[in-house]
């Protein structure tokens, strides 16, 4: 008897140990995730207070810098040799997704520190002097609710004149070594760096706190914070960015390139191949994604016709085009309010059905706004993240620079893209939901976020909109929008295509004005492969909607495809295949 005691205890004891194994190896890949978390938050602070992390405000770290790369390189070489230690087959099925994504993300990264991209600092629809005044004007996502919050901000933007010494010394080394931008961008810059440069604080969009200061201040903080704010404005500021204007004007325009894409950057090829990679998280050669640009093209410009018979309208696709962007009828606003009205009333219209279509829906609060007038001329109406608290709203932002010519063909699509359920749904689920780390919860792949956003226009008709033509050929518009991006993005990256080459072909296939064409154009200049990302992110997630409904055909439940593609934050697009094989394979 003793000897079946004996050997049960050691069976428990070996259980135990093996539990013990478990928990510990689970718990130390935990800890490395978190400590992660913690250190990119401090060398990203920027990135911190967009995801409503408060506790380094009073921070900006010059991401630009040598020695700030190679900190960051070894950062992420560390993380790999941490989880290079973790046994894999000890952990449960969400730490081995984490596990995934996490050896991923590092590996990308690292990457992508092999390209001098800090030669080029700014551009004119991504930049720090671009995000810096969204911050400062109080209206972003910096806080100023307390005497705290509004030092905080003195003590990060006293960093930006060091900044912006170090932006022009990247930049002149970039001349050198044949790193530099196309002058169209340099052209766009200028403009949004003046803006910035004013003779009085008070008119400086930075001033902007100060009229909002709440009541609650005392008298003396109030004087304090105004002379340091004046001060702050006029000796840190407006100096910095007139220092960039000067350096932009003078020396570095001359020096801009006339070539187009970033294939004629010194190593640029094997640069765009990463870019393309990035953004579509898949191994497509970039001519493959060209190829199938040129096939999506096709089939929706023959959507395209279909809704135009359907109208009675008589002309050919082209003249369509000039219809709905002229006459009359398809611009009633008379104000900005109107505007953001008609997009309130979109969301009313879907609200009903969105049960429908989905189980989970986010607790995060939702806005609308106009954007700012300092950058709503380089601006595309664009969707800001709430805080994971839900403390901060999402934000739908609209630029309007002119109401009476704020096209309402396409709105509905724009808002099921943008807003609901596009990225608010997306990105604030994946923030609430508790069992994901904190990488996880703030993770961001073009090809999964911007390819869901674009899947969610599809769902219009099934949403209860659509039902007007014009706004069903809108949506077909954004979808060929998205098409020639897949064209246009290679073609002057790889394939010689010129800037104006590329604005001639998006006019000639899409309902879209000069203006308009070149402010897109010169984003996928300024940004190589992003473009890439909503196309193919969509095709995939429509492909993988419709093999499971052919594989599933009455067990198939949409609401629970959209749970399940949306519970796990943003997933490169074979790790989401995987995932959602699994799921078909429960149902």
């Amino acid at each position: 008897m003793k000897k079946y005691i004996l050997f049960a205890a050691c069976i428990l004891t070996i259980t135990a140990c093996n539990h013990r194994e478990k928990t510990d190896n689970r718990s130390s890949f935990q800890k490395i995730l978190d400590n992660y978390w913690e250190e990119r938050m401090q060398l990203f602070p920027l990135e911190a207070t967009a995801n409503g992390d408060n506790r380094y405000n009073d921070r900006m770290t010059i991401t630009i810098s040598e020695s700030f790369l190679d900190s960051l390189s070894r950062f992420y070489q560390k993380q790999l040799h941490l989880i290079g230690a973790v046994d894999t087959t000890r952990l449960n099925e969400e730490e081995k997704l984490s596990y995934t994504l996490f050896s991923y993300e590092m590996n990308m990264n690292l990457e992508g520190l092999k390209f001098p991209t800090h030669y080029l600092p700014i551009n004119q629809f991504w930049s720090p002097t671009l995000d810096l005044p969204q911050l400062g004007s109080g209206k972003g996502n910096q806080p100023f609710k307390t005497v705290k919050d509004y030092k905080d901000f003195l003590k990060r933007v006293s960093v930006f004149p060091a900044w912006g010494d170090t932006a022009i010394a990247n930049m002149r080394v970039g001349i050198a070594k044949g790193w530099v931008l196309p002058k169209a961008l340099v052209i766009k810059i200028l403009p949004q760096l003046k803006a910035m440069i004013v003779n009085d604080a008070k008119e400086s969009i930075f001033y902007g706190p100060l009229n909002d200061m709440p009541k609650t201040f005392s008298p003396e903080d109030k004087q304090k914070l105004t002379a340091d704010y004046e001060a702050a404005i006029s000796n840190e500021i407006i100096p910095t960015y007139k220092k960039l204007y000067d350096f932009f004007e003078s020396e570095y325009m001359p020096k801009a390139r006339t070539t187009t894409g970033v294939g004629d950057l010194p190593d640029g090829k094997a640069y765009y191949e990463y870019c393309a990679r990035y953004w579509t998280t898949t191994n497509l050669s970039p001519d493959s994604i060209y190829q199938i640009g040129l096939a999506e093209v096709s089939r929706l410009e023959a959507e395209m016709n279909k809704v135009k018979e359907q109208t009675g309208y008589a002309g050919d696709l082209k003249s369509f085009f000039q219809y709905t962007t002229t006459d009359p009828k398809f611009f009633p606003f008379h104000t900005p309010q109107e505007v953001l009205d008609s997009f309130w009333n979109i969301k009313k219209q879907e609200d009903p059905q969105l049960k429908r279509l989905f189980n989970h829906t986010p607790k995060t609060p939702f806005t609308i706004r106009q954007t700012e007038a300092f950058r709503a001329a380089s601006a595309s109406a664009e969707y800001n993240p709430g805080s994971e608290d839900g403390s901060r709203p999402g934000v739908f932002y609209v630029p309007i620079l002119d109401a009476t010519k704020y096209n309402a063909v396409g709105m509905q699509t724009l808002f099921l893209h943008e807003a609901i359920p596009g990225h608010h749904y997306q990105i604030s689920l994946a923030q609430e939901n508790e069992g994901l780390p904190k990488f996880r919860k703030f993770l961001w792949y073009g090809a999964y976020g911007e390819g869901w956003a674009l899947y969610s226009e599809s769902l219009g008709k099934e949403l209860g909109l659509y039902k007007d033509p014009y706004q069903y050929f809108g949506h077909l518009s954004d979808g060929i929008h998205r098409a020639i991006r897949l064209v246009v993005d290679v073609g002057m990256h790889t394939k010689g295509m010129t800037r104006e080459e590329a604005i001639a072909y998006m006019c000639a296939h899409e309902s879209i004005d000069e203006a308009g064409a070149i402010a897109e154009i010169e984003r996928y200049m300024a940004i190589p492969g992003q473009a890439l990302s909503y196309k193919m992110g969509q095709l995939h997630i429509a492909a993988l909607r419709k093999k499971y409904e052919a594989q599933l055909g009455a067990k198939f439940k949409i609401a629970s495809f959209h749970d399940e593609v949306l519970k796990d934050g943003c997933l490169p697009l074979d790790v989401l295949t995987a995932k959602m094989d699994k799921w078909a394979a429960k149902q």
